[in-house]
């Protein structure tokens, strides 16, 4: 037991030194920050370690972005020497031999400068991937970590769920924004600035014309875009309530059949499903428009460059700079229209990466148990290596409640000494699971003190203190492996012999020999095995760890009398000389407790044994009395 222990402290060290400070129907949807700069810097302060790959990633965005922008050059220079060819000598024209000299030099160089820009943009890509796909691996690795560090209560204010969708949905997010939001917005940003100067620096007349359409293309797309995000809204809207439907009509399809409710479910879901397909249709087809208005922009900008530049050619305006200039800005045009789409959607995925790194990093500063891993064990504080924990167990004037406000235990001085079988009974709401917590250290007290073997429990490491406790809930566990592996779970040295034995006294090992591959057999949530069986495993897993002290909440609430009484028989043989905490509604499976603590409104109104408590006639006896009368009336 305490080497499991000690290996579950060398791993909380090595989880220690690891921690560190579109939507389904096709558009992007975009999640806002609260603050995006402040997101924003916390993303970038969690990639300092790879702070240098993304300066690399972004010089390379630059030179690539930069020979894109100087490649139209050399296609004008292109342009010229072929007119010149073709142009007779005494219209100005060169000798074929020497053009083709000067267009073959051309033509290299737009390869080279192609294959400069392609290589780049390669590298950079590779480079932000891994930065993407390391950085993220990191994430989800430190909320798995932080996971087990901070307190049990912060689940009691944030849902699993939360966690859940941070560990998942919010890093996918974040590293999205660093892969496809990121570097284009750089390459985007330098392009759209880098034209505009080359454009006006080459002639300010053709860089105007090309310029002019953006305005006209900014006005479509914008009453597009503000028309489809209405539909859109509306059909995320939609979504949901489907969604929600589904759900619950699959989840409840037991109750739906049994009430024969199945017309009115189907009424309800086409309520529904009909204007989602419609708002998904109108959706869908102005998302589409995007695109192909952007293209006749575009297309429409090619030809005012195309006719302006002729234009302005044969006035003579471009008598100095040659006929190469219009292919040049033909160029310009079809780049210049592209960045401000990729700046848009990188901006967007920029604002939802920030407002996943806020989410993410607000879950990572949460403060965290404090440390005390290198606190003694009991076999250290005993002074003998060797020592055995014998489960004596002692509460003395404990206080506490999930609200500190509203107190659950009040004030609990009990001691229990080793081999006792101690039940806590009470209504719902008494504090009855919430001792196991305190017992557990998954919650501290307000006030007070717990001992075990007469040492604080708070001078104990906590995974220390846990190991020390056996555990069956009324609610089983399981995951995905074969009974066995179930069996020991984290316990190392298990023989086959030992799993047997635990799952003979409860009388499941039968059950699992009639399973093909028996104790091999895969246990998935497919498998069709009743909740009792589950709990009957549960327990054989308990018996299997060998604990000093057992709890059982509510451990019998699945099984049917018979096997009830062959796991009473199972736990009084497994419990001998280990301390045993029983939650019990079924006080009939208590009766040969030797202490029975009687909870209600977090205090100890009544404790000893189930005859002292009978003849005292008070809260214990009418329990006792009312659950048979119930029992009775049926």
């Amino acid at each position: 037991m305490s080497e499991n222990i000690n290996k579950d402290l060398d791993t909380d060290q090595i989880q220690k030194d690891n921690i560190q400070g579109g939507d389904a129907f096709g558009e992007m949807v975009f999640q806002k920050p609260k603050s995006f700069w402040g997101g924003m810097s916390a993303l970038l302060k969690y990639l300092k370690p790879w702070r240098w790959i993304i300066i690399l990633s972004v010089l390379l965005t630059v030179i690539g972005t930069v020979m894109t922008i100087i490649a139209p050059n050399y296609v004008r220079n292109l342009t010229d020497e072929i007119f010149a060819m073709v142009t007779p000598p005494d219209l100005g024209g060169r000798p074929v031999h020497d053009a083709m000299e000067s267009v073959k030099q051309a033509a290299i160089v737009l390869i080279v400068l192609y294959a400069i820009s392609f290589v780049v943009s390669y590298l950079q890509a590779f480079l932000m991937a891994g930065v993407a796909a390391n950085s993220t691996k990191k994430m989800r690795t430190d909320i798995s970590v932080k996971i087990n560090r901070v307190p049990l209560g912060y689940f009691d204010k944030v849902g699993f769920g939360d966690v859940l969708s941070r560990t998942t949905n919010d890093i996918s997010t974040i590293g999205q924004s660093l892969n496809d939001g990121l570097v284009p917005t750089i390459t985007s940003f330098v392009l759209i600035v880098g034209l505009i100067i080359v454009m006006f620096f080459t002639s300010w007349q053709m860089a105007l014309i090309t310029v002019a359409t953006v305005p006209v293309s900014f006005i479509l797309i914008g009453v597009v875009m503000g028309m489809s995000q209405k539909y859109q809204k509306l059909q995320r809207d939609y979504l949901g309530q489907l969604n929600s439907q589904i759900e619950e009509n699959y989840s409840g399809q037991s109750v739906v059949l049994a009430y024969r409710g199945q017309k009115k479910a189907l009424t309800n879901f086409e309520k529904v499903n009909a204007p989602l397909a419609v708002t998904a249709k109108k959706a869908e087809f102005l998302s589409g428009l995007m695109f192909p208005l952007m293209s006749f922009v575009g297309n429409i900008g090619v030809v005012a460059v195309l006719v302006g530049g002729v234009l302005l050619y044969t006035n003579g305006v471009f008598e100095e700079a040659g006929a190469g200039i219009i292919p040049q800005f033909l160029i310009y045009s079809r780049l210049f229209m592209m960045p401000f789409g990729q700046l848009a959607q990188g901006l967007g995925l920029l604002q939802s990466g920030a407002a996943g790194s806020e989410r993410v990093f607000e879950f990572l500063n949460e403060k965290e148990q404090p440390w005390d891993v290198d606190k003694p064990t009991l076999q250290t504080i005993k002074g003998d290596p060797n020592y055995k924990v014998k489960g004596d167990v002692r509460f003395e004037n404990v206080k506490f409640g999930y609200d500190p406000e509203h107190p659950v235990i009040k004030n609990l001085t009990e001691e229990f000494r080793s081999g006792q079988k101690i039940a806590i009974v009470g209504p719902t709401g008494a504090g009855k699971t919430t001792i196991i917590n305190l017992l557990m250290r998954f919650y501290e007290p307000q006030s007070g003190s717990i001992y075990i073997d007469g040492v604080h429990s708070d001078e104990m490491p906590r995974a220390y203190v846990r190991g020390l406790f056996g555990m069956v809930l009324q609610d089983t566990w399981l995951f995905e492996g074969t009974i066995k592996e179930n069996m020991i779970y984290a316990k190392e040295n298990v023989t086959d012999e030992q799993v047997i034995e635990a799952c003979k006294a409860v009388n499941i090992h039968h059950f699992i020999m009639t399973l093909e591959g028996g104790y091999d057999f895969k246990l998935t949530d497919d498998v069709n095995i009743s909740v009792g069986q589950r709990q009957l495993l549960t327990i054989a897993r308990a018996m299997v760890q060998d604990n000093p002290i057992l709890i059982l909440d509510e451990a019998t609430s699945n099984v049917d009398t018979r096997t009830e009484q062959h796991i009473q028989d199972a736990m009084d043989k497994v419990s001998k000389g280990r301390t045993s905490f029983v939650i019990a509604h079924r006080l009939s499976t208590i009766k040969n407790a030797d202490r029975i603590l009687v909870l209600r409104d977090g205090d100890v109104i009544e404790s000893g044994s189930h005859d002292e408590l009978i003849q005292q006639n008070g809260f214990y006896e009418e329990l006792y009395n009312s659950q048979f009368a119930d029992e009775n009336a049926e």
